[in-house]
């Protein structure tokens, strides 16, 4: 160690470490976007396999305790406090088929952004991160539920495996899905 860092209060060491620590960064892929590529984050729900667009995820969350909120639809499970905020969670699949989930140590809660804060949306199980391109997208394929397709505009392969494209977007702006009131 240096004395010039000895003498550094404890603030301006960190801001020297931090300064040294950013000429030593590499690239990281992730950070780069290549043209035609999308990233998202894959999930089940029921027997539907999924991803929304890693823009519209804040975080992915354990299942949390909550408080049960009276006089509301069946489909919001209650508020959890996350760091400091309340947050509504939404079962999702509740929400759009009527149909409670079987919560179990899979589940997950997606953290959206919506206007004014944030909402929890629970998940049966995390798929992990996944990255298309232009070569991916299925465009035979439609959503055939009804309950699902305004909130699914299209399809990527993966594998061999077809995800749907869930719009979180879509689902926070929804009116319906703004008026939990009972």
């Amino acid at each position: 160690m240096s004395d010039v860092t000895t003498t550094l209060s404890p603030f301006e060491a960190l801001h020297d470490y931090e300064l040294r620590s950013l000429q030593h960064v590499a690239g990281i892929p992730e950070q780069i976007d290549a043209p035609g590529s999308w990233r998202g984050i894959g999930f089940r729900l029921g027997s539907r396999i999924m991803v929304s667009s890693i823009t519209e995820v804040n975080e992915i969350l354990s299942f949390p305790s909550l408080t049960v909120v009276p006089g509301t639809r069946p489909w919001l499970l209650g508020v959890a406090n996350v760091r400091g905020n309340l947050v509504p969670v939404v079962d999702l699949r509740a929400y759009v088929e009527g149909e409670k989930s079987v919560h179990n140590d899979r589940s997950r809660v997606l953290l959206v952004k919506q206007m004014g804060g944030a909402v929890g949306v629970v998940v049966d199980e995390i798929l992990g991160q996944r990255t298309f391109n232009d070569s991916h997208l299925l465009e035979n394929l439609s959503e055939e539920d009804e309950r699902y397709a305004k909130f699914i505009p299209q399809f990527f392969d993966w594998g061999g495996t077809p995800y749907r494209v869930f719009s979180m977007s879509a689902l926070v702006r929804s009116r319906d899905f703004t008026q939990a009131a009972a």
